[in-house]
């Protein structure tokens, strides 16, 4: 397939444009329908919403609030009076508004303040906030602000209001693909590779995008569904790239052409970047055991467009690898190419030097990753999940300052009021008993309607507080049972608690879940039962450090100010479903691109020590630049204005920052070189039944002196270290296989920590001949048997070794 598409490049570049565009223009014709298919079953918040419902069909769509403020006098003035009453008379007409309950009516007392110079009115749609068009909601701010003068503000609340404020959308994609830019050049040193992962992952998430918007018209797709597709698909779009550009080009530096470069890359690279993808998709998946059905159209746009991303990688990259040919790799890259010839690409300086420091330190590096990951977990003991409202919001922002002005005017608890709502007629004994109840400011009942009465319970505390938590739960406990008749709790306050509970709840089963399908994947990818152990617990210690990164911003407030958002409150809810689906995928992919490439080193030499040092030293480069590049593309998006948002991108930030840069870098390799040959351990029983899985095969062996690669590889190998007298590790030293007869059969250079491994056809006698620079050089036979073959060479200043 990638040579297929290496060689009809102008098709499939074609046919890439052509689905982008055509996607576009069709979403852009049809317009977007999506749907906040919100319920919870089986709760009191759901039993409450029936009933009012039932009881008040026009008025079961979103209350939203006009409130309005003067400087000085009262709202009661004929001048406040006179602007305010036809803005809201004009409203009321609006078709899609249910009703409009103004403070200048007969009943309008309690709708002002007590000190006169607040007031509100409240316009209740005919529908729910999602399902109320933004036009009819555009008008309405526009009429009600309208009203506005010197010395009278009048600003707007609710859930329908909030969808009218959000910030122009683009500005957080543009400044992530800005800086995922800068670092992709850095790490090239090339305009042209810098852009191709980009350029693919603006194909894959376009698509996606478009295709997301198109799906919400066949089924129920929320509006979140958009925004975490592209957090999702700009962060895996660039990283899939990200390594097949890189295998690529190394690839052509050790003497391929570039077609054999691409297939190459795309049949080792590209084969992990398809298992990967496949892991993300499953974690998403996860989420539907949740069984909550709003989160349905969530996993629908995130694996469509991860599925796009990882399609985007493996065809339509590989022909932009052909319309570029060697100008993939950098000026210098291509003049040393050409003055040099082909060189073989080892890993050397800090990465080496780092690697080779975890192997001979490793309960230092695993005890201080552990003691930093256990100290960030901290603060997820007092994680309390709840729901973003719009105290949260900017203070510039409507909504923001409508919630101030109610809770200044009408206490703090006014923003979040509970509905007590009755089957029935509510009995005098129930209204006495929530008016005597500690934590409830004032109470309301409403006429009954249809067989159904509606008490109003304002609490004394914030919709967020714990407080209000524990009221909700202290009238359904004590005070609707002590008056002995049947009602439930709703309202946004009681909906929101009860969702806290029910993600609780369901929260084991999902992680359990996704947990148990990396670990076979794993099992099946590794043969060991070791490493997919060592890679769930990694996952538990990445997500527990993440969100105890969250709780300390978004719930504590440390830094809030200093990333420009609101103020503190309660973890969103559906985020840690989110965020952990996102992050065990995630880390999923970095762990299968280090230790494939460990696992490949350990079947040729069986060496663990030699195999983990190796895989970490070749892979934390690419690794550490691809988490680089998704922590700035989820930064991105606080930037975005949306609080949610925010949140959701400072704690995928925070948890690939984690994930690549402590537990893949430094704990994982620390700890596998702690439990040695254990790490591969698999019951022979388990082995035989297993089927095999190649996620990364070995690449083809580069020509021999014949010319022609050995089509069976080799048997076996000889490895060790170069040192000198005193023994200090010898980088950069020639190390040559020959036969007794002088021909050479392999050539190395030695890492930054001394290690080399030449390859050997067959058992037998050969001769090893090691040179470096200003040290002189010396040569030995040596004899491989059936089996790798350790030997260890010490090079002296000035001599020379020659054997006969």
């Amino acid at each position: 397939m990638a040579r297929w598409c290496y060689r009809h490049r102008l098709v499939v570049l074609l046919l890439w444009v052509g689905a982008l565009l055509g996607l576009g223009v069709s979403a852009s014709g049809a317009g977007t329908n999506y749907a906040e298919v919100f319920s919870l079953p089986d709760t009191d918040s759901k039993r409450a919403y029936d009933l009012m419902e039932k009881a008040f069909p026009e008025r079961a769509g979103d209350t939203d609030t006009v409130v309005w403020k003067v400087d000085e006098g009262s709202v009661r003035d004929g001048s406040v009076r006179s602007r305010i009453q036809p803005a809201l008379t004009e409203i009321g007409r609006m078709e899609g508004v249910g009703a409009v309950t103004d403070p200048y009516g007969a009943q309008g007392a309690a709708q002002i303040s007590e000190d006169g110079r607040i007031a509100y009115a409240q316009v209740t749609f005919a529908e729910q906030a999602d399902a109320v068009p933004k036009e009819l909601v555009q008008d309405v701010v526009d009429t009600a602000q309208d009203a506005a003068r010197d010395g009278l503000r009048v600003e707007l609340g609710g859930q329908a209001i909030t969808r009218v404020q959000e910030p122009p959308t683009g500005t957080a994609e543009l400044v992530g693909i800005l800086a995922a830019a800068v670092v992709l050049f850095v790490a090239f040193g090339s305009l042209f590779a810098m852009l191709l992962p980009i350029v693919v992952a603006v194909f894959g998430v376009g698509t996606g995008m478009f295709g997301t918007q198109l799906l919400s018209h066949v089924t129920d797709v929320p509006e979140l569904a958009s925004l975490l597709s592209t957090l999702i698909g700009l962060g895996v779009g660039i990283d899939y790239a990200l390594f097949i550009v890189t295998r690529h080009r190394r690839g052509i530096l050790r003497g391929a052409d570039p077609e054999e470069a691409a297939v190459t890359a795309l049949n080792t690279s590209g084969r992990a970047v398809l298992f990967a993808g496949g892991t993300v998709c499953i974690a998403l998946a996860g989420m539907l055991v949740t069984n909550l059905r709003f989160l349905d159209g969530v996993v629908i746009g995130t694996t469509l467009t991860v599925v796009l991303s990882v399609l985007a990688a493996v065809t339509l990259l590989p022909a932009l690898l052909g319309l570029l040919g060697h100008r993939v790799l950098s000026r210098r890259q291509r003049r040393g190419l050409a003055a040099e010839g082909p060189r073989t690409e080892t890993a050397s300086g800090l990465a080496a030097r780092w690697s080779a420091g975890v192997q001979r330190r490793p309960r230092s590096v695993a005890a201080v990753a552990v003691v930093l990951m256990a100290a960030l977990a901290v603060p997820l003991l007092s994680l309390r999940l709840g729901t973003v409202d719009q105290g949260n919001d900017d203070a510039s922002m409507t909504t923001r300052k409508a919630y101030d002005l109610l809770a200044e005017g009408f206490g703090p608890g006014f923003n979040g009021p509970l509905q007590v709502v009755v089957d029935g007629e509510a009995s005098d004994g129930l209204v006495t008993g929530l008016e005597e109840t500690e934590g409830v400011a004032r109470v309301a009942a409403v006429p009954p309607a249809n067989g159904v009465t509606v008490i109003q319970v304002v609490p004394t505390t914030s919709p967020q507080a714990e407080e209000t938590d524990r009221l909700i739960d202290t009238l359904r406990e004590e005070v609707i049972p002590r008056a002995g008749v049947e009602a439930h709790v709703g309202g946004v306050t009681a909906v929101s608690k009860d969702f806290a509970t029910v993600t609780g709840e369901r929260l084991p089963l999902f992680i359990g879940t996704i947990i148990g399908l990396g670990f076979l994947l794993l099992l099946l990818a590794f043969r060991s039962l070791v490493v997919p152990l060592t890679a769930a617990v990694m996952n538990l210690l990445a997500a527990a450090a993440s969100f105890g990164v969250l709780v300390a911003i978004f719930q504590w407030g440390y830094g809030l100010d200093l990333l420009g958002l609101g103020q503190e409150g309660p973890i969103a809810s559906f985020l840690p479903i989110i965020m952990l689906s996102l992050l065990f995928g995630l880390s999923m992919d970095y762990q299968v691109f280090l230790v494939s490439r460990m696992h490949e080193e350990w079947v040729h030499t069986r060496d663990n020590a030699r195999a983990v040092r190796v895989g970490l030293a070749e892979t934390s480069r690419v690794i550490n630049s691809a988490a680089l590049i998704m922590v700035c593309v989820f930064l991105a998006f606080v930037l975005s204005g949306d609080y949610g948002a925010a949140m959701a991108g400072v704690g995928l930030a925070a948890a690939v920052a984690l994930d690549a840069f402590i537990l893949r870098t430094a704990l994982v390799p620390a700890v596998m070189h702690l439990l040695g040959k254990s790490n591969w351990w698999l019951p022979a029983g388990l082995e035989k039944r297993l089927p095999h899985l190649a996620v990364e095969p070995k690449e083809d062996a580069p020509p021999g002196p014949t010319g022609v690669p050995d089509p069976h590889g080799p048997s076996s190998v000889v490895h060790g270290f170069v040192r000198t007298a005193d023994g200090e590790p010898v980088e950069g030293a020639a190390v040559t296989l020959l036969t007794p007869g002088g021909r050479r059969l392999d050539r190395v250079i030695s890492l930054a920590d001394g290690a080399y491994i030449v390859s050997v056809p067959a058992p037998g006698a050969y001769l090893l001949v090691v040179t470096a620079t200003p040290l002189g050089s010396r040569a030995a036979h040596v004899t491989v048997v059936d089996g790798p073959l350790v030997h260890d060479v010490e090079l002296t200043p000035g001599e020379v070794d020659a054997v006969n």
